[in-house]
């Protein structure tokens, strides 16, 4: 009993020893602070930003063109139903329906606006005909009167010569009016002529809108101009165009087409980015849904003006990256991760970014022993160039060490070149501003010194002028 009592105080005993050992190592490896070497080679500076997938070509799939007419004067136009997205459809194949009861409402009034304009027309008609009638008989019956009195003068030669000069005056009226009758009866010609012409007009222009009409009745259930993948339309308030969405006249696509063969990814940059985006920077693009996937591409547009974009308080700009391959499997509207290499040094020592601290007059970084001060240049996410203080493969702390406050400095010969490199950087930013502003100021000069409407200034002639 003895023995067995004593094996186990010893097991014991061996048990608390190796946990107070293993516990002793484990407190000395959690005191020690993370370290990692400087390193030399490739160094990249990306700007990561989401983007969406589209098509870089697309047919429209519109409601009827003439829609756009005046004469028709529809505005809200709904679509009552549209096929699922992403249906694959034919050339000729069905769509959508167009909501017709607007158009069928302004059908009723242009069917009773033409009833109007025909009864007009046969009125005009009618009254012209009935008053021309009764000019020319005013006309032969001023001719009878006429005639009348030339009998009467010639009767009248051997009368006393009062009687003569009443047959003459009686002749000259009768000719007047004849005259009068003639001319007036052109005039009302004209005038009836003009009248018709207006009615016939109106009513040539009401059956034209109800010709119209028909048509684009008939031309409310679309089809597909071409075999494609269908693709709702995006608003500009970003917002996809489907059932129960109202159509302009001035934008008349349901539905897109898109060529699967070259995509774009649209995306947006904050205004902090925007300055290292310029045309032709490669990209490396992913595509969320398949993150196994990788594809190269191209920055083919920079916006000049940024935008605020809905429920957003930044400012953006947008960006649109051209992807060099083509694969079937990607889609519109798919969410892209697009890392735009703005800088790359082929050879350079850099650091990740945690290893750097800074006070007011320098950046340094935390050796064994020392605080070392370091000349730094460009940064990327995670890392950050070393221009001097360092080597290849110095050892640098990623944490703050214990005893830090009382480390000693090296290195401080490179106090004056980090101040003078950050004097360079600020003389070069304000000459920046200052370039920015005088350009400013041109173009606002230039602004006022152009005539409104684009009249040409008083005393300047146009070129070529002699």
């Amino acid at each position: 009993m003895k023995r067995r009592t004593l094996v186990f105080l010893i097991i014991l005993a061996a048990v608390i020893a190796a946990a107070i050992i293993y516990s002793l190592a484990s407190k000395d490896d959690s005191a020690k602070p993370l370290e990692t070497q400087v390193k030399r080679g490739k160094f990249e500076i990306l700007v990561t930003v989401t983007g969406e997938l589209q098509a870089q070509t697309s047919t429209d799939i519109t409601a009827p063109l003439l829609l756009r007419s005046r004469e028709l004067r529809l505005h809200r136009i709904k679509i009552q139903d549209l096929i699922a997205e992403g249906t694959v459809v034919d050339s000729g194949e069905y769509v959508a329906t167009l909501d017709r009861s607007e158009a069928d409402n302004s059908y009723k009034d242009i069917s009773d606006e033409l009833e109007v304009r025909e009864s007009e027309y046969m009125k005009t008609k009618l009254d012209t005909t009935i008053q021309l009638r009764m000019l020319r008989d005013e006309m032969i019956n001023l001719e009878f009167n006429m005639e009348e009195a030339e009998i009467t003068l010639e009767q009248s030669q051997f009368e006393p010569p009062t009687t003569i000069r009443q047959a003459k005056i009686s002749l000259e009226k009768a000719s007047r009016a004849y005259d009068q009758a003639v001319k007036n009866y052109k005039l009302k010609v004209q005038q009836y002529n003009a009248d018709m012409t207006e009615v016939t007009v109106d009513l040539a222009k009401q059956r034209r809108r109800k010709g119209q009409m028909e048509n684009v009745l008939q031309q409310f259930i679309i089809h597909a101009p071409a075999p494609g993948m269908v693709i709702y339309k995006r608003e500009w308030s970003g917002q996809k165009r489907t059932v129960g969405s109202e159509i302009s006249p001035w934008d008349l696509t349901v539905a897109t087409l898109p060529d699967m063969s070259t995509m774009i990814s649209k995306t947006y940059v904050n205004e902090i980015d925007i300055s290292k985006i310029k045309v032709g920077q490669k990209v490396r693009a992913g595509v969320d849904a398949f993150p196994e996937k990788e594809y190269t591409g191209l920055v083919t547009e920079v916006a000049n003006i940024g935008e605020q974009l809905p429920n957003t308080d930044a400012k953006v700009f947008e960006v649109v990256i051209k992807l060099n391959e083509s694969d079937p499997i990607l889609r519109p509207s798919m969410t892209t991760s697009n890392s735009i290499l703005t800088r790359s040094f082929d050879s350079v020592l850099y650091i990740p970014l945690e290893a750097v601290h800074s006070n007011d007059s320098m950046t340094y970084v935390h050796l064994k022993n020392t605080k070392q001060v370091v000349v730094l240049d460009e940064s990327n996410e995670n890392e950050i160039i070393v221009e001097a203080g360092l080597d290849e493969g110095d050892k640098v702390l990623l944490s703050v060490p214990e005893g830090a406050e009382d480390m000693r400095f090296t290195g401080l010969e490179l106090v004056e070149v980090i101040r003078q490199k950050e004097a360079d950087k600020k003389r070069l930013e304000e000459e920046l501003q200052k370039q920015r502003e005088e350009e400013q100021m041109q173009r606002n000069q230039r602004r006022r010194m152009q005539p409104p409407g684009g009249a040409q200034p008083t005393g300047v002639r146009p070129a070529g002028s002699s």
